[in-house]
This record gives structure tokens, C-alpha cells and sequence, in this order.
């Protein structure tokens, strides 16, 4: 689709929402250590479901998780879960909202023991961009595999490659903007 003249990538084209978050999110480079890792954790929520439902319901997850605040989010409970769990608006699945309050608790742990999280994220990549040729749009990388054992390894869950990479996509590590796209 044309958009003051240029092209859009196909797959923003289904919805306003959807065209907003590729006109306006989609592929920028992401380097707040906190945003890195709240784009992650609502990445894991999309296994197995759409982005444009993860989309629809994004400001939901986000106020249900206090805005991804990490020292919050890592001290939740049982509590907490059991209340998450009746939020209709957000997604209900005991082992993604499990797997945020983890990653919460990790995040804060790489950062007590100095380890920047942007900056792990950007280590894969010597801090720039890469750039995909516009043509294909691999479900997964050597790359992500490489990211994902490394984030397993401390503990993350939901991060298996195909997550990591569409995480990869959305916050910039990789441009993987189709051949025509004006965001390319």
C-alpha cells in the first residue's frame, strides 16, 4: 500500500492499528534497556497468536504489568498471577504472565551485577543494524538462535528463535522493511 506516495510493507496494510505500529515502531532501533525488555516479554505473550491480537491488546498488558516496570513486575504473587489470570482484557495464559515475572526478576539481576541489558541485546550485532535484502523475511536466523540460547541461558522463558527474531525485527536490531517500503 502507498502512503504519501511510497509503499508499505504488506503485512501492515490489514488494519489502521497495525499500519500505526509499522509506520511508527516496527524495525526503529530500540536502545532503552527497559523498553528492550518489556518489547521482549510482549513478544513471548504473541507465541502462538497473532501480532495484531497482541496490538489490540498491548495497553491492556502494559497497565496490567505496571507499565513493564520491572522492579514492580518482579515482585508479583500468587496474588498478582491470580488476578492477571481473571483480566479478560489481556492475555490469560499462567506460563507467559510466569514467564514475565522471571524475566523481570532476571532483567533486575543482570543489572545489579552491572550487566546492561540493551547492551547484551546489541553485542549480537556490534550495536548497528542489520539489514535484511527486502525480499525474504526468515521466520528465524543463526542469529536468533545464537540470542535465544544466550537469554535461555539466564533464564529467560518464551524466547525460543522465532520469538527472538520477530523481537529482532520490531526493535531494530535487524531492518527487514520490504524492497519498496518507505521505512527501508
Amino acid at each position: 500500500m502507498k502512503t504519501n506516495g511510497a509503499c508499505r510493507c504488506s503485512w501492515a496494510n490489514h488494519s489502521p492499528l497495525m499500519q500505526a505500529y509499522h509506520d511508527d515502531e516496527w524495525g526503529v532501533p530500540l536502545h532503552d534497556s527497559r523498553k528492550l525488555w518489556a518489547k521482549l516479554m510482549l513478544d513471548g505473550f504473541q507465541a502462538g497468536l497473532s501480532w495484531a491480537t497482541i496490538l489490540n491488546k498491548r495497553e491492556a498488558i502494559y497497565e496490567a504489568f505496571e507499565q513493564f516496570d520491572p522492579e514492580k513486575v518482579a515482585r508479583f504473587t500468587e496474588e498478582d498471577i491470580q488476578r492477571l489470570l481473571k483480566n479478560d482484557k489481556i492475555i490469560r495464559s499462567r506460563k507467559k504472565i510466569e514467564s514475565t515475572i522471571l524475566g523481570a526478576q532476571i532483567f533486575l539481576k543482570m543489572q545489579a551485577e552491572g550487566e546492561d541489558f540493551s547492551a547484551f541485546c546489541w553485542s549480537f550485532t556490534g550495536g548497528k543494524t542489520l539489514k535484511g535484502d527486502g525480499i525474504h523475511c526468515p521466520a528465524q536466523t543463526e542469529l536468533s538462535v545464537t540470542i535465544s540460547k544466550a537469554l535461555k541461558k539466564r533464564g529467560f522463558k518464551f524466547v525460543g528463535p522465532v520469538i527472538v527474531y520477530a523481537w529482532m525485527q520490531a526493535v531494530g536490531i535487524v531492518n527487514d522493511h520490504s524492497e519498496g517500503c518507505f521505512r527501508r
